[in-house]
């Protein structure tokens, strides 16, 4: 239960400047996930979130990947909680997820910083992962499997 609302919670954050801890519960509760504040904060705290300003003066809750070490620890749980198979397109990676999980999956994949990976977009069981070219999707997928097995 921890790690699937941990990966709303980075899902959420991705999607929707969150300000708030009540906010970040009222978008849990929209999820079907009930928690207290003292949950919500042990939460930013193991996910080692932070507020980010932004050009309108708001600050919202994001992630500073380079900033906080030991962070991938968190995306590795994501990952190999949410991942279900993969498949190779030539540069393309189509990753499939638990339901829901899709997001979070594609967080944690960007987070890893993989040099071969130019980015990754998410439904909500499915990932289109770009890769550089055809030889590094084959890197990509055996860090992959190196981490989820």
């Amino acid at each position: 239960m921890k790690i699937h609302r941990h990966a709303k919670i980075i899902e959420i954050i991705g999607k929707h400047h969150v300000e708030t801890q009540e906010e970040l519960s009222d978008f849990l509760l929209k999820e079907g996930i009930h928690v207290t504040q003292a949950t919500i904060s042990r939460d930013i705290r193991d996910l080692k979130l932070t507020k980010i300003p932004y050009d309108d003066g708001k600050q919202c809750y994001g992630v500073h990947n380079n900033l906080i070490p030991g962070l991938s620890e968190k995306y590795v749980r994501i990952l190999r909680d949410g991942f279900l198979s993969m498949e190779m397109a030539q540069n393309i990676l189509v990753v499939k997820t638990v339901s829901g999980m899709a997001m979070a999956v594609a967080a944690a994949i960007d987070s890893m910083k993989w040099s071969e990976v130019v980015g990754c977009i998410a439904g909500d069981d499915t990932i289109m992962c770009a890769v550089r070219g055809k030889d590094e999707t084959i890197i990509v997928m055996e860090k992959i499997r190196r981490i989820v097995l």
